[in-house]
């Protein structure tokens, strides 16, 4: 290896190691977003679960009278109201996951089954950190692993290239 090809490789490895380790900071943030959404959703449902509970009804009998009203509005709510409790539910159940994920996971947790509207949103916002954790060094390390391997795999590839080609013949100078 040529010391451009090592040069090119250090870059490489260092640039994967930069972008892998903001995996942790990035769903670090991507929690606190998940929190503030759990926070706002569960005062809509327990709102609904409280109106539901005044008028002697369960949230599942509640659902029901919405899905059996003959107003197009209120069937729609109802359905609406349904996916909102999903959410919730689904966003509760990520929430739980992450946290007892071990911190080198925590990014494969988020992956698994992340928010697409979460997700978007801390994409749009995310402001990458210094990883000064474990689990930021594990993902640089594992980053600055991945740029080396790509690098050299591009480097196999030039290489085969310019062999097949007959590049490695002299060029005359002008």
């Amino acid at each position: 290896m040529g010391p451009i090809a090592r040069i090119f490789a250090i870059v490489a490895g260092l640039a994967g190691g930069a972008v892998f380790s903001q995996a942790p900071e990035f769903t670090q943030q991507y929690r606190q977003r998940i929190g503030g959404a759990i926070d706002e959703l569960r005062v809509i449902v327990e709102d609904f679960n409280r109106q539901a509970a005044q008028h002697q009804l369960d949230r599942q009998q509640a659902l029901n009278a919405y899905a059996q009203s003959s107003d197009d509005f209120l069937r729609d709510r109802g359905v609406s109201m349904q996916s909102t409790i999903t959410r919730y539910e689904k966003l509760q159940s990520q929430q739980l996951k992450l946290g007892v994920a071990a911190p080198v996971a925590k990014p494969f947790v988020l992956l698994r089954n992340a928010d697409d509207v979460v997700f978007a949103n801390t994409w749009r916002d995310f402001v990458p950190g210094l990883p000064m954790s474990f689990a930021g060094l594990v993902w640089g390390a594992i980053g600055f692993v991945c740029g080396l391997v790509v690098a050299a795999l591009l480097g196999l590839g030039a290489r085969r290239i310019i062999r097949k080609r007959g590049v490695y013949r002299q060029v005359p100078r002008a």
